[in-house]
């Protein structure tokens, strides 16, 4: 889930720095991070001069390109601002409004976008799918499509499956998982999207290629994340086949993500490609999260809930630890109140070696008090 859609565990009067002042450490998202210093250079560059707008420059066509190369097909690419809107759009081109568009129930679509998806498709229905730790499976999906609505006129119609990656629980669908979902999507007629906004997180963890982790494995369209992982705002959603687009470039407009000056949205995604910066900021992420979860593993009392695939660390903490980790000024997701407490941590390329040996060192502090 996003930032914002829980209650915090804030940071209070413990560590402080000059005038009484608290220092904050915030693992609450990745969200919360700014951006790398070579996506902010090229948006300076391209402050001054004139360029053609809504896309209709070379830079946004060399962008396409770049896309092109980094996932070994020829592919269709629509850049936008935010997640919701890439998720949104793309569903909206895959299902219809009398549709109904199978994920998990823990998926950002179905909790973190305020009815996007719907709005988009004009009224197709999310259709959930329980599985452990944040994935769905082939089973289930199988089991979704065997009430037998296809072709009844009294219910919606089956028509996508949306997979999460990496997913809300931090974990990570394998190519082998992906194939298997989109084998029974394929029998049934459904297409396959993938809400990638931590994909480089998943991709790194995964290590394998691009191609690899979507559309060899059978995934139709992919919205390819840039804002969590060191971008301003943007992400890019991407047609595996370019004739499913269809009037996605309709859609975009209607849904105001055409921007005028499409240069800054493509600066962005230049940068955020070039030289692997979007691996590079992705595997210091992870490498940040495992160091987290490896260290919180050997305090008594601390619960992991799930495996680390990525760049987030889901624990049970003793609700008098989570509150003394709040007053010395660390921020993290409430997952979930009770006893013990659900929080969540997230790493980001921003995060710092000293900030994850800090939380750690008042964590095993703490503990013993």
């Amino acid at each position: 889930m996003s930032a914002g859609a829980r209650p915090k565990l804030r940071q209070g009067e413990g560590r402080q720095r000059g005038q009484g002042r608290p220092v904050p450490i915030d693992f609450r998202s990745d969200n919360v991070t700014g951006a790398s210093a070579p996506v902010i250079a090229a948006l300076q560059r391209l402050a001054v001069g004139a360029l053609s707008p809504y896309g209709n420059d070379d830079l946004t066509r060399a962008v396409e390109k770049r896309l092109e190369d980094l996932f070994e097909c020829p592919l269709k690419a629509y850049l936008v601002a935010t997640g919701s809107a890439a998720n949104a759009l793309a569903l909206s081109v895959l299902c219809p409004p009398y549709g109904a568009l199978y994920c998990h129930p823990d998926a950002h679509i179905a909790t973190d976008e305020c009815g996007a998806p719907e709005f988009y498709t004009g009224g197709a229905k999310l259709v959930t799918i329980p599985g452990d730790h944040g994935k769905i499976t082939a089973a289930g999906l199988e089991a979704a499509l065997a009430k037998g609505w296809q072709g009844v006129v009294h219910h919606v119609q089956p028509a996508a499956v949306s997979l999460t990656q990496a997913s809300e629980a931090g974990t990570v669908y394998k190519p082998r998982e992906i194939a298997a979902i989109a084998r029974v999507a394929r029998r049934h007629g459904l297409a396959l999207h993938m809400d990638g906004a931590r994909f480089a997180n998943a991709l790194v963890g995964l290590g394998c290629t691009p191609a690899e982790a979507t559309w060899k494995a059978g995934v139709d369209v992919l919205s390819f994340g840039g804002t969590k992982n060191g971008c301003l705002a943007v992400e890019a959603v991407l047609f595996f086949q370019p004739e499913r687009a269809r009037d996605f470039e309709f859609r975009r407009k209607r849904g105001g993500h055409l921007f005028s000056k499409m240069r800054f949205l493509a600066a962005q995604m230049q940068a955020y490609l070039e030289d692997d910066l979007w691996l590079e900021n992705a595997r210091h992420a992870n490498r940040l999260a495992r160091r987290l979860a490896a260290g919180l593993k050997a305090i008594p009392g601390i619960r992991r809930r799930h495996q680390v695939e990525a760049n987030e660390v889901f624990l049970d903490l003793p609700g008098r630890l989570a509150k003394a980790l709040a007053r010395e000024g660390f921020i993290m997701e409430l997952w979930a109140k009770g006893e013990p407490m659900q929080v969540r941590l997230v790493t980001a390329f921003s995060t710092k070696d000293e900030e994850v040996d800090a939380f750690l060192a008042a964590a095993r502090r703490l503990q013993r008090a």
